[in-house]
């Protein structure tokens, strides 16, 4: 391997799913993306590399068509898809991979260099993330086979959550029991909602530190969190990310004993009740569609199912802004983030409708103006700022990992204290 000439400043993002495998390459100096590309259906037949090579003169999008075995085999595919770009893993310019990890639980506060200890206490959560981090699990021990002698990086995404403080992280049962079982409220999409406050202040012209901000992070999977300072103060995702609020496929809030009466009266089982809650919720339970763009076309064509769906996801959301506005005392701005958060008018414009005596407001020209960055979209009189900002949890995960490895300042200006934070607030 040729020695670098230079302070390297590229991370590798690595999102390992249970079948597949998203990356992006990061250039640490401008935010900038000389490659990405995602690897689908991983140990099937008819896997799917897709990659793109950004920078200039990379060419175009590349696709590969077959099967690709396992992880490892993924890795390597997408190492010699780079390596054609002369961007290859083996390159003196790479600082780190960083590994997107769902669950840390209260240990991982803060983006961690990976060792043995880590990856055992990664597997000892398997039990609270079985989904998630045994795929996350299989990215990282695949990435240090092939680079051993490169920082690997978790980043996780309960660490932001980790400063709530216990009135809010605690569930009202026996405290034994909780204990003796990890139940408590980790909550989860916490790269986004670190990323997206941080930018918030940043577009107010002032410090996170100064800064109270209700974040809405609005996909398939949705939740939303109250950050103060910089801080979460409170967060709608608990043990799991089924609690909160109205999701594509998920329930959000519900009765826990609903459970006991479909498996009483319906006679159903745990694994089917998990199935309906996660899988056969929200709005696809609702009306049958989980794409916010079709469930308004057909609200717009007098479906009422549609439209009670919509309502139902709205509500709930109008409930959380103002639960999250009532815990901060102060909110400096709502920001409005992911695919349904930055790309649905409607529903940002419903769910804000009616709190003008909270200081909020939706000006209608501004939230229906399309654009691809962050913007104001509430009229200069209200107290609170109405925000658009997308959101960026691969750059998020790449600045946290090379705050990390480097002890440093990211070279893009983003200051290192803000990045990577002490256990200091932590339940630990």
């Amino acid at each position: 391997m040729t020695a670098p000439t230079s302070t390297p400043t590229r991370v590798l993002v690595l999102n390992s799913g249970s079948s597949s495998l998203k990356y992006q390459l990061i250039d640490m100096r401008d935010g900038s993306r000389p490659a990405q590309g995602i690897v689908e259906r991983i140990g099937e037949e008819t896997s799917r590399l897709a990659h793109t090579p950004l920078r200039e003169g990379g060419g175009g999008k590349r696709e590969r068509n077959g099967p690709i075995s396992d992880h490892s085999a993924a890795l390597k595919a997408v190492a010699e898809e780079l390596a054609a770009d002369g961007l290859g893993l083996d390159s003196p310019e790479l600082a780190a991979i960083g590994h997107r990890v769902v669950h840390g639980g209260l240990r991982f506060t803060e983006p961690t260099v990976v060792n043995g200890e880590v990856l055992a206490e990664i597997e000892r959560l398997v039990p609270v993330a079985p989904l998630h981090n045994p795929a996350n699990l299989i990215g990282i021990r695949t990435a240090m086979a092939l680079r051993p002698d490169l920082p690997q990086v978790a980043v996780f995404d309960t660490a932001f959550h980790t400063t709530m403080p216990e009135s809010a992280a605690r569930y009202a049962i026996d405290v034994e029991t909780a204990d003796a079982h990890r139940i408590r409220r980790y909550g989860f999409h916490g790269t986004s909602h670190a990323y997206v406050s941080r930018e918030t202040a940043r577009l107010l012209g002032k410090a996170p530190e100064e800064v109270n901000v209700i974040v809405l992070h609005l996909g398939n999977g949705a939740s939303a969190s109250a950050v103060r300072g910089g801080r979460c103060v409170d967060t709608s995702m608990g043990l799991t990310p089924l609690e909160g609020l109205v999701m594509g496929t998920r329930s959000g809030d519900i009765d826990p004993a609903v459970t006991f009466h479909l498996r009483r009266v319906a006679g159903m089982s745990a694994d089917e009740i998990d199935v309906l809650l996660n899988k056969r919720s929200g709005l696809v339970g609702l009306c049958g569609d989980n794409d916010m763009r079709e469930i308004r076309r057909r609200i717009d064509e007098g479906d009422e199912r549609a439209a009670l769906a919509f309502d139902v996801y709205v509500h709930r959301l109008k409930k959380y802004i103002g639960a999250y506005y009532a815990v901060l005392g102060r909110v400096d701005a709502v920001a409005f983030t992911a695919g349904v958060g930055e790309n649905a008018a409607p529903v940002r414009q419903a769910a804000i409708a009616g709190l003008e005596e909270l200081g909020l407001a939706v000006d209608a020209e501004l939230n229906a103006a399309r654009s691809d960055g962050a913007r104001i979209i509430s009229p200069e009189y209200a107290r609170v700022a109405v925000a658009v900002v997308p959101t960026d949890e691969e750059l998020e995960i790449a600045r946290q990992s090379y705050a990390l490895v480097r002890g440093a300042d990211a070279p893009d200006g983003t200051a290192r204290e803000a990045l990577v934070r002490g256990a200091e607030g932590s339940n630990e």
